[in-house]
């Protein structure tokens, strides 16, 4: 077990976890972030996408000790009160079905959005691709993305 002071959403959690342990644990199990879901466990899906010194990335597959001080940011520290302009969105294309990919693709779309304001379709597209939706909600999510882009 190791001592590792994390920056998540803005707040330093200390946690003393074996260096190895997956960010996704460390978020559910350890600072209570339950919003960051499992979903493949080999960084395949994009359901535990959180951000790195905003940069997505899939939280299932980095070790703990590989963070140090870099800013991490989970659905839960996109928005204080969940009004961040892809939220916004999701709700206004009613998005979500099941739900549980819904926080990685927010993540993600934020990432995408972050580096490009403008996304063409394909831009869209390419972000995207990885990002696994089982309800295939992929048209509404494109819509989305577009619909918060033009708010942002």
């Amino acid at each position: 077990m190791a001592n590792f002071n994390l920056n998540i959403n803005g707040k330093v959690h200390q946690v003393d976890v074996d260096p190895d342990t997956p960010m996704l644990w460390v978020l559910r199990e350890h600072a209570n972030l339950v919003g960051t879901k499992y979903g493949c466990g080999i960084a395949q899906c994009g359901a535990c996408t959180i951000h790195v010194n905003g940069t997505a990335t899939r939280s299932c597959s980095l070790p703990v000790s590989s963070v140090g001080d870099k800013e991490i940011t989970t659905i839960e520290g996109l928005s204080e009160n969940g009004d961040h302009p892809l939220q916004k969105a999701w709700i206004k294309h009613d998005v979500p079905q099941c739900g549980y990919c819904q926080a990685g693709q927010i993540m993600n779309a934020a990432s995408l959005l972050q580096n490009n304001p403008n996304p063409s379709d394909s831009d869209i597209d390419g972000a995207m691709n990885g990002n696994i939706c089982r309800c295939g909600t992929y048209l509404r999510i494109k819509a989305a993305i577009k619909t918060a882009a033009s708010e942002m």
